[in-house]
């Protein structure tokens, strides 16, 4: 989510397929891009567009956390966006957020916590933690009312108050509390990178991620998000995997996220595209870009199709 902004740990442990397997499974999709396609709509229930793009589009509706829902997502749906992240806890009428999804076909594919950046599960005050786990409590609650699979998590935030090795302590004994949560509602943790002065490299990230242990926690990967101090497809090709979704928005000097989708200089979008090939991710890509009209969001989704390759 972007920001308005050691302990000695084991090796980490990947699961990037091998050169030669990736090499070949390019090559398969350059050649076969059709039929892929097609076993993709076929094998998911989602009718991928004809243009074979793997992923299906989505709107970060951070902004919106009032009623009435259901203009909203219809502006979202003509736009062509198939799904939406929503921000959690909110004030949204939750039969009337899940009538808004029925009547316009969105999949809430998840949320997004609205709390984690002040009751950060990292702070030495146990009051302040407390609040931060039961506004994650709500967050599963909501999300598997929806229909949703995941909930974004900001883990922890690095400060002169909290030193890198107390936050990656303390948020990991964190969210292992909420584990038996995750598995109750059948709702995974996703954590993301976001300019919090934590897990600052791909290799400690997958490395963070795998100390859990669990199946229930993943990674939710921000491309605009690391480029100031790394590369996008990198990260990707290192998390593998273990990326649960992906959130894109474009990013450069000097005004960083202030620009467009694909008006960039910064990320090299092709790699990125060939690096979601390369590790099978066949998931949401959701937008997280300022909301607007209909011609904006229209804009959005062009600009999406554009960058992703469809």
């Amino acid at each position: 989510m972007l920001s308005v902004d050691r302990p000695s740990l084991p090796p980490e442990t990947s699961n990037i397929e091998s050169t030669m397997d990736t090499i070949d499974r390019r090559a398969f999709l350059q050649t076969t891009g059709a039929a892929f396609a097609t076993a993709f709509a076929t094998n998911s229930g989602f009718a991928a567009p004809a243009s074979g793009m793997p992923w299906r589009k989505a709107f970060m509706l951070g902004g919106v956390t009032k009623g009435p829902i259901l203009p909203h997502f219809e502006r979202l749906k003509e736009a062509g966006f198939q799904g939406v992240e929503l921000i959690s806890p909110n004030q949204l009428d939750r039969q009337e957020v899940v009538s808004a999804r029925d009547k316009t076909g969105i999949v809430i594919h998840g949320v997004s916590g609205a709390r984690h950046w002040q009751d950060t599960l990292s702070h030495p005050d146990p009051a302040v933690v407390e609040r931060g786990l039961a506004a994650i409590r709500q967050e599963f609650e909501d999300c598997k009312a929806y229909g949703g699979s995941t909930v974004l998590v900001v883990p922890a935030v690095v400060n002169p108050q909290v030193s890198y090795r107390e936050a990656y302590q303390r948020s990991q004994a964190n969210i292992r509390k909420l584990l038996p949560d995750a598995e109750r509602s059948g709702v995974k943790i996703a954590i993301e990178e976001v300019w919090n002065k934590f897990l600052l490299s791909p290799v400690e990230f997958a490395r963070y991620v795998d100390e859990f242990e669990s199946p229930w926690v993943g990674a939710y990967f921000d491309v605009g998000n690391v480029v100031e101090y790394g590369y996008p497809q990198e990260w990707i090709q290192e998390l593998g995997k273990r990326i649960l979704k992906i959130h894109i928005k474009e990013y450069a000097k000097p005004k960083r996220f202030d620009y467009k989708l694909g008006d960039g200089k910064e990320i090299d979008w092709p790699a990125i595209r060939r690096a979601l090939v390369d590790v099978g991710y066949q998931g949401w890509i959701t937008a997280e870009v300022g909301y607007g009209e209909l011609p904006h969001l229209k804009d959005v989704v062009e600009r999406m199709d554009k960058v992703l390759g469809a």
